[in-house]
Order: C-alpha cells, then structure tokens, then sequence
C-alpha cells in the first residue's frame, strides 16, 4: 500500500476503467513470467520494519508529520496511524558479509530516528503491539494525512454498508471490540522480509515461505497483549485479519477468501497466478485509473496492495527498469531489537532456500495453514506436522532439524560463515531458553502485575541496548 493515489471518491466508471486496465496489466505478468520477462537477479533481501513513537509518559505520540520532516530520511515513511513511521532499507544480494552490512546499515538509521525522536520530546518502539495502547488511540483523528488511508477506510466501510468491524480474540483470556473504522490496523506493526529470486525460482520459494510461516511467527512472537488483555503469542495475526475485513458480500459472492489471511495454497508453477487470484477474487477497493502504461503494472501492484496475504507476492522494478518477482514475508512483528530482526530474517533466508529445493506438496496447504495459526497462537510451545515424522513440538522441531537447514542454506547462498554463526546461534538460543519477546513480557506481568507503563519501559530501555531479548532481565 505504499502508493498515494490522488482521490479518494469513486463511481461505478472508474471501477470499469480500472478493472480493464487491470485485466490488462494481470495477463501481461502472466505472459511474462511464461516468457522470461522478469529479472534474473537475486537472491536479494531488504526489510520494512514499522515502529510506534510515544510521548514521555509512553502514551502513543501522533506526530509522525513534524518527526519525519525532522529526520528527512526518504527511506522513512508515514504508517497508517500518525503515530507509525516506517523504515526501509537498501535491497543487498545476500552473499558475502550481508547480515552484517543489514544490522550496521539499520543500527546507523535507527539511531538517527531515536535521536530525532528524542529531540521531540518522543521516543521510537519496535514492538508488534504496543502494551499501553487504548482503542480511544484508534481514531480517525489519528490517521496519516494521506489520500490512500481515507479513501481505504471509506470503502472498506462502504464494502460492509456501514457495519462496523467486530474483533473477537479467543487466546489466554477472550477479547470482544467493536470497532467503527480501520485505525484497528494501524495496532499492529512488523518487521517484514522482502525476498528477491530469479523469476523462475520464485514460485518454489513463495512456496517454501509458506512452509517456514509457522517456526517463523513462534520464534519471533512478541505481541501477547492487547487492550490490557492476555490473548495470542502473536496477537497481531487475528487482529490483523479482523480489522480489514470487507465482510459479507465479499465472502459470500467470492468465496472463502479473505483480504488479510494465509491465502487459498501454495503457487507451485507460476507466482503470478497469485494476481490472477486477486483479480477474480477480490473486489477493487481503489480504483485509481492511471494513464501508465501496462508495463508498469500501476494498477495490479496498487490492487495488490490492498490485499495482505501473509505472504505477499510483489511485483516490482530494478534500478535498470526490468521487473522483478519478489516475496514480502509478514509474519514478523516488530523488534524486540535490530540484533533479533536479523536473526530472524537469517533463519527465514537460510531455510526458505533450502525448502525449495523441494516438493512444496510434501506438507499440504491445509497443513503448513494450521501449523501458522497453533504456532501464533502458543508460540514455542506449540507442536506442528512436518514432512519426515509425526506431529512434534516446534521447538525441538526448529533446534534438531530447522537450524541446521537454515545453516546449510546460508552456506550455499555464500553468506560468511562467522555472520551466518552470530546471528543463528541467537535463535537458537532463544528457542532454547524460550524467552521470545511474547514470553517476557508475560513473565514481567508475572512478576510485577499489569503496569504496562512498567512494562514498557523496561522494553524500552533494553531495547536501547540492541542486545538478544534472550538476554534479557525480567526482573528489571
């Protein structure tokens, strides 16, 4: 949803006019992924990581506007919520010293965005949900002043004629709100992983992205709370999928398909079919007709913007101009540090390259689906299905059998043994411990009772530190 689109109401001829534009658009990607029409660069990682700011009292802070003009950074953008900024990073073949040059390159802008920050009167948190969240903090007075969140919000609501949007969370303790616009989005932030690989190669590890969801959502699980209420390990995920939900028409006419949710099965032979699915399937939500060319794929890539699979395929560009096929990986929240998002994204890089070197079909859809949502909601402690052996629990899963993939895979991409080390053996460490972000802050709750202003800040000041939330005193 990066693209701002210049209007925000539509009428029944700019829906015709995109739906053709996006016909067109829909089967030149396809033809192009049969011919070779893609780029053949990679494998090629970036990031997104999304942060809250928050005031002195540690209260979210709706000043991204003056925040951003202060750290005139363009690879740092407005979220949703005026309190949510976005940080990119530069794409980088993933060989050599890669892992290192991610960490030095995010340390050096995330330390400029707590300086500026701090020259506010504000400080700037990785977390996937931030503990001192109230849903009066979800208004509309809250939203970005962009066209793309108004207009977002205005058909969604005109999609559910009006109903408003109901979260029902069933975890540790049940939650119940009933929501008026989509702000519900903007309580969840992410870290998320963009994958680039030679065309030909990109169905098999979109696929093999699939496989990894659930190791990936349970290791890295760190939003148990919301509105003061103990619910998933990584609560983001159903919240996630309630608070976009066009409701009844859109299911009942299309089918079983959700825009935010896991997606209806694995790619195995072309990527695009993808976009040929949203095509069918999805109702155009902005229909903001361009006059670009097809080749520019302005209306596929803004439709396919507002449909948030958990793992997204993207259509996008070289610095050269050609375009390239890529995966965006969303099941990450953000933080608890930089140290951990690059672990994570090592692990995902490593394993992802070596399922696909296999049958995507030796763990069906339906399977590795299930897998994701036991392995949000429990974390480590859940056990999944996996192709060679019965139903085991993911944490031995991921120590005897994952991690030594992973280090494999890093290997055969070419990643410096020393950099592939560092950054595995602190998951492993961390699922050895089983101190995930979800799990300390419910043992600070533990201990100190629900003072998520306390929580908060102890989060904070040790995640100043950029040291392993493995690492971490809950005692503090």
């Amino acid at each position: 949803m990066g693209q701002e689109i210049t209007q925000t109401q539509f009428g029944p001829g700019d829906v015709e006019r995109f739906r053709r534009a996006l016909e067109t658009e829909t089967a030149l990607a396809r033809h192009r992924e049969r011919e070779g029409g893609y780029s053949s660069r990679g494998p090629i990682g970036g990031f997104e990581i999304e942060a809250w700011l928050v005031d002195e009292d540690l209260r979210p802070a709706p000043c991204n506007a003056p925040f951003l003009e202060a750290l005139a950074d363009p690879m740092a953008t407005p979220e949703l919520a005026r309190f949510n900024i976005e940080i990119n990073n530069r794409p980088r073949e993933l060989t050599g010293r890669a892992l290192s040059a991610f960490h030095d390159e995010l340390s050096a802008t995330w330390r400029r965005v707590r300086e500026t920050a701090e020259g506010l009167g504000l400080h700037a948190v990785q977390i996937g949900i931030l503990p001192t969240l109230a849903p009066d903090d979800l208004r509309l007075a809250n939203m970005s002043a962009l066209k793309r969140y108004q207009a977002l919000n205005e058909q969604v609501l005109r999609a559910r004629a009006g109903r408003p949007l109901t979260v029902d969370i069933v975890g540790r303790e049940t939650l119940h709100h009933v929501h008026h616009d989509v702000m519900l989005e903007s309580a969840t932030t992410s870290f998320q992983i963009h994958l680039q690989v030679p065309a030909p190669m990109a169905a098999r590890h979109y696929d093999a992205a699939i496989m990894t969801s659930a190791p990936m959502v349970a290791l890295g699980a760190n939003s148990p709370y919301l509105f003061g209420a103990d619910l998933w390990d990584e609560t983001r995920i159903p919240l996630f999928e309630q608070s976009v939900q066009c409701g009844g028409y859109e299911e009942a006419a299309r089918g079983p398909l959700h825009r935010v949710g896991f997606g209806s099965g694995y790619a195995q032979d072309a990527l695009t079919d993808c976009f040929e699915e949203n095509l069918r399937h999805f109702p155009i939500l902005l229909p903001m007709h361009t006059e670009a060319a097809p080749e520019r794929f302005a209306h596929l890539r803004l439709h396919n913007g507002t449909i948030w699979r958990w793992n997204r395929p993207l259509l996008g560009f070289d610095d050269d101009g050609r375009p390239h096929l890529r995966i965006e990986h969303r099941v990450l929240p953000a933080g608890p540090t930089l140290i951990d998002d690059i672990a994570n994204a090592a692990f995902f890089f490593g394993l992802v390259n070596m399922l696909a070197e296999g049958p995507a079909s030796a763990l069906p859809f339906t399977q590795a689906k299930d897998n994701f949502y036991q392995a949000a909601r429990l974390g480590l402690d859940a056990a999944i299905e996996w192709p060679g052996g019965p139903r085991r629990p993911l944490r031995r899963l991921i120590l005897h059998e994952l991690l030594p993939l992973a280090r494999r895979g890093l290997e055969r991409l070419g990643i410096d043994a020393t950099d592939a080390g560092r950054y595995l053996d602190i998951v492993e460490r961390r699922v050895a411990s089983g101190r995930t972000g979800a799990v300390w802050q419910r043992r600070f709750v533990a201990r100190h009772g629900r003072d998520f202003h306390a929580l908060l800040a102890s989060y904070l000041a040790q995640q100043e530190t950029d040291l392993p939330v493995h690492t971490w005193d809950d005692a503090c």
